[in-house]
């Protein structure tokens, strides 16, 4: 396993965030973590990122133990985190933002590279590159995100709720852009309250209810399950 997950207990205060998850993402795959608001999906992948301590529990990356690891330590160490809400500098430009991207990055060229390759997956960031990212759409600054993220040059990336407040049409194509991602040898950890588009674009899936994983397997298996189509995907 790329990242794996063992026992993984978080709280905030008294209170119990995550109790004994456990979970992992193999080299290459779309995993993802399905619940409702609340259930404790940002808490795991701020606690992978370093965002947040856990209590208790083992996260490895690669099989190094990053638990509690500071988050530019866990960006260096190839993990990339696109928070909820895009988290963009608004004052800043587009190309600024990229920039940010790659802060912790020394290889100049292959920076060069990676930018000319984020401008072919993503051609109006390449547009707007002087624009500031704050006057982007809600589709753009999402894509933004995703590309600030793979400036850092990311194994995995950890995606938090990219389809919030997109229009149908642009929740396919932020799913068509995490295919190509994938496809590029990324593997990925997509939190989603969308679990339709989540199922649809993993391999494997885990169904978390306050806080612990009631359910895991195959995405499409469990597309199927009857408890899942009945809790997340309206009974059909």
């Amino acid at each position: 396993m790329l990242l794996e997950i063992k026992d993984l207990v978080v709280n905030y205060g008294k209170a119990k965030a995550l109790e004994d998850v456990s979970l992992g993402v193999g080299e290459g795959e779309v995993v993802s973590i399905v619940g409702a608001n609340g259930a404790g999906k940002t808490t795991i992948l701020r606690t992978i990122s370093g965002l947040k301590k856990p209590l208790s529990g083992e996260i490895r990356f690669q099989d190094k133990r990053i638990g509690g690891m500071p988050a530019h330590d866990v960006v260096k160490l190839g993990i990339a985190h696109i928070p909820a809400g895009r988290m963009l500098f608004a004052p800043m430009t587009v190309l600024d933002n990229l920039k940010i991207g790659a802060w912790l990055r020394r290889d100049k060229n292959q920076i060069a590279q990676d930018l000319d390759t984020i401008y072919r997956h993503f051609p109006i960031l390449k547009e707007r590159r002087a624009q500031l990212s704050g006057q982007l759409s809600g589709g753009e600054q999402q894509m933004l995100a995703i590309a600030r993220a793979l400036m850092a040059g990311p194994r995995l990336l950890l995606m938090d709720e990219p389809s919030t407040g997109l229009s149908p049409l642009l929740v396919a194509e932020v799913s068509r852009i995490i295919r190509d991602i994938n496809q590029e040898g990324i593997s990925i950890l997509l939190v989603e309250q969308n679990a339709r588009m989540a199922l649809k674009l993993a391999k494997r899936a885990y169904i978390l209810e306050v806080g612990r994983i009631v359910l895991e397997g195959d995405a499409q298996e469990l597309a199927s399950n009857e408890l899942v189509k009945k809790s997340y995907l309206g009974g059909a």
